[in-house]
């Protein structure tokens, strides 16, 4: 656990990064024509992809509204980030006694945008920043965007610094192990296979931008196995990725396919999202009635998924030990072991190549 600075009387900003998601219907439409209108999801040049993300982002309104509806009408992200925030700012502000301590948020593609935030965090004016995206495993997709657009917006005082990624951050696996320990009890007896689901991105970004994303959730369940077994827990298991869209070819296997594999094996299933700290679509829709409703057809049974950690105790401190390590720093830096060798993408192996990614 990293130890506590000695300087007090600091104003400490910290940062916190998600994507964000709709409040109600009507903010649908314009969630998902910013999500489509960001260049590190659709790298076309500005005057080709603004209109096709208007197009995209209303043929697909009305799906993404029937989504949304089933969660009573908007995303729960937002609140959920609010408690994770509301803890962290807590915790730090136990364990940095004589400092004042602020926790912000900004979201991506919906409110509270990064763009406000970053006004907010001005006034605040702080000494130190510590910017924490949510995305434990870095990826083009969500940290570099996030964090690039903050850097473009954000133009108060502070020092600042960057925790680029934590796949195995142990308060991070410590609360995926109890989640999917629980799970394993709730089974009981019953053959299972944990299925460890993480968003999926197209293959090409690993291949020719060098995105560690794959590489990094690779590391993450590896991190848990190994825990699960030092404790004696020996699981049948296996990675797949979810949200796949488009014609491209994505990383794989898809959940679907490994929801069929489980069928042809005679297993139930433990979905744990491996990728995801906060409910939101990708898992209460997608994977508890989409998925869930695949593997009745299937007749994988059971079907049990891991909630998200959320604010659970473990993540929450494993973030604060996140924020106490980079204090002393400035730069970018992984908390605890990051890529394991240097992918272009890698703010903090390849910073060069990464800012020209």
């Amino acid at each position: 656990m990293p130890a506590e600075s000695g300087v007090k009387g600091r104003r400490i900003a910290v940062v916190l990064f998600n994507l964000g998601g709709p409040d109600d219907q009507a903010s649908v439409k314009p969630f998902l024509f910013n999500l489509f209108n960001d260049p590190a999801i659709i790298g076309l040049p500005g005057f080709a992809r603004t209109p096709l993300a208007r197009l995209i982002s209303s043929r697909r309104e009305k799906t993404a509204q029937a989504n949304y509806g089933l969660m009573g009408g908007g995303s729960p992200l937002l609140p959920e980030t609010r408690k994770q925030a509301e803890a962290l700012e807590s915790s730090l502000n136990d364990r940095l006694g004589g400092d004042e301590v602020r926790v912000f948020i900004a979201m991506r593609y919906w409110r509270p945008l990064t763009e406000e935030t970053a006004a907010d965090v001005a006034v605040f004016g702080p000494d130190e920043i510590v910017l924490l995206p949510l995305y434990p495993q870095f990826s083009t997709t969500t940290s570099q965007s996030s964090l690039k657009l903050w850097n473009e917006a954000y133009a108060g005082s502070g020092r600042s610094r960057t925790v680029c990624c934590y796949p195995e951050g142990a308060g991070w696996i410590e609360a995926q192990v109890e989640a999917v320990r629980q799970k394993l009890v709730e089974a009981g007896d019953q053959r299972v296979r944990v299925l460890f689901s993480a968003h999926g991105i197209p293959e090409s970004l690993v291949e020719k931008k060098g995105d560690p994303y794959q590489a990094q959730v690779e590391a993450t369940v590896a991190a848990v196995v190994a825990r699960l077994a030092v404790e004696g827990i020996s699981i049948d298991h296996a990675l797949c990725y979810q949200s796949r869209v488009g014609p491209m070819k994505w990383l794989g296997p898809s959940t679907p396919e490994a929801l069929e594999q489980a069928a042809r094996d005679r297993v139930g299933v433990v979905v744990v999202p491996i990728a995801f700290v906060s409910e939101h679509v990708e898992t209460l829709v997608e994977l508890d009635i989409e998925y869930g409703e695949l593997a009745h057809r299937l007749g994988v049974a059971p079907y049990l998924r891991a909630p998200a950690v959320g604010a659970e105790p473990a993540f929450i401190s494993g973030l604060a030990d996140a924020v106490l390590d980079a204090l002393p720093r400035i730069g970018s830096a992984p908390f605890g072991p990051g890529c394991r060798k240097p992918w272009k993408a890698c703010p903090h192996l390849c910073p060069g190549k990464a800012e020209a990614a």
